[in-house]
């Protein structure tokens, strides 16, 4: 038989065995691989932490996370520092994770070697990207510590190599806490400022925990969209970060960046010797061939008095060929006008011709039809003696004087008796 007393309920019993666990089981280092990973939007993480043999939940929650720089991924090997419990509501021993290093390298590195990749991915590493940089910028812009040497070795270059270009310091935390945010607000004061035809962003070197703030991902995407082109010189020649990479050029030291940033005034007065040079002889040869063309001008100039001799002789030439066209249309009219009066004449002596031989038919009709004709063969015409011809003894009178016509002659006569038939 069993004693009621030593009854729990469930609640009771695994709340026992959380004291126990918690009461007897210190912090413990753990390594094991991560698997089955969860990132609820609480920001807590869940997880497996596992080996051959064994594994055991894990809860990592957010405020504890604030000193991990890199994301755990399902597969990753680590070392976690934790308290071992017991989760009552389902029963589960577990782990609360305080810490988390990535096993066989450091925090700090596997961060660095993650958003290398994840940034190289999306592009912003790409030499298309690249802005070129100024070849005679007027205002440089040096994003770095006023306390530092890294701006007295940058003042001390450009004083030596390029001492034309006005030089602006933003002055700026570079290492520490939150010193990214000092760094981009300096950044963006300085590109949006239209002043700066380059900048340069620098620091001494350190380690790697002390050159953190140039590989924080949010100053990588500020440095990615600026207008202005940047050479970044983060460290010593050996040292690389984040910000080195995505810059526009990247030097090993802060005079490098200074010598990067400019040309060499040696150069720039050879450079500018040799172009004196070329513009003398540029302006030799052009006066040479400007003397040249003169010269080959005053040959082709004509002295006037003989223009006014060759524009008198072409003026007789064309006097001469104008009489000569005017003689030949002249002589042209006359040869058409001959042949014209000729036609005249043969068509003329045609048509009186013609005109005769009609006057003639007309002449013998009208001998048929005249009066004297018909008088010739024995008849007469009589008329009184005003001429009105008398067709009828009615109109004739005794007494009446009449005149007979005849083809020879005429005959004046005084009725003295006239008789019907």
């Amino acid at each position: 038989m069993f004693n009621l007393d030593e009854i729990y309920s469930v609640s009771d019993f695994v709340k026992l065995c959380r004291n126990s666990i918690e009461q007897n089981i210190p912090l413990c280092w753990v390594q094991g691989e991560i698997s089955n990973l969860s990132r609820p939007s609480s920001g807590h993480w869940y997880f497996s932490l596992k080996d051959a043999n064994g594994q055991i939940r894990c809860a990592f929650f957010r405020l504890s996370q604030r000193k991990i720089q890199f994301s755990p991924e399902n597969g990753m090997s680590v070392v976690i520092r934790g308290a071992p419990t017991l989760y009552e509501q389902r029963g589960d021993f577990q782990l609360i994770v305080q810490q988390m290093e990535p096993a066989g390298v450091g925090n700090l590195q596997l961060a660095f070697d993650q958003l290398k990749n994840k940034l190289k991915t999306e592009g912003l590493f790409a030499l298309e990207n690249k802005k070129a940089l100024p070849k005679t910028p007027k205002t440089i812009g040096v994003i770095s510590s006023s306390n530092g040497s890294v701006i007295k070795d940058i003042i001390k270059v450009l004083n030596s190599r390029y001492p034309f270009a006005d030089i602006l310091l933003y002055d700026t935390i570079v290492q520490g806490e939150n010193a990214h945010k000092r760094i981009i607000k300096a950044l963006q004061a300085a590109d949006t400022s239209n002043r700066c035809d380059v900048i340069i962003l620098a620091r001494g070197g350190g380690s790697i925990e002390d050159l953190w703030a140039f590989n924080e991902e949010e100053l990588a995407r500020v440095i990615f969209n600026c207008k202005t082109p940047i050479i970044s010189s983060i460290g010593h020649e050996t040292d690389t970060t984040i910000a080195d990479f995505v810059a526009d050029v990247r030097a090993p030291t802060p005079s490098a960046a200074a010598v990067s940033a400019t040309p060499d005034r040696q150069s720039i007065i050879y450079q500018a010797s040799k172009l004196r040079k070329q513009l003398q002889d540029f302006i030799s040869r052009s006066i040479e061939n400007r003397k040249l063309s003169l010269n080959l001008l005053q040959l082709r100039i004509i002295d006037p008095s003989q223009q006014l001799q060759r524009n008198a002789q072409k003026l007789d030439e064309y006097e001469i060929r104008l009489f000569r066209e005017i003689n030949t249309l002249i002589d042209l009219n006359q040869t058409k006008l001959q042949q014209l009066n000729a036609r005249l004449r043969n068509n003329s002596e045609n048509f009186i011709k013609e005109q005769a031989r009609q006057l003639s038919n007309k002449v013998g009709l009208l001998n048929l039809l005249s009066p004297l004709n018909t008088l010739s063969r024995g008849y007469s015409i009589t008329h009184d003696e005003q001429g009105k011809v008398l067709v009828s003894f009615e109109k004739i009178n005794p007494g009446d004087l009449i005149v007979s016509q005849f083809h020879d002659g005429k005959v004046t006569s005084k009725v003295t008796k006239k008789e019907d038939n």
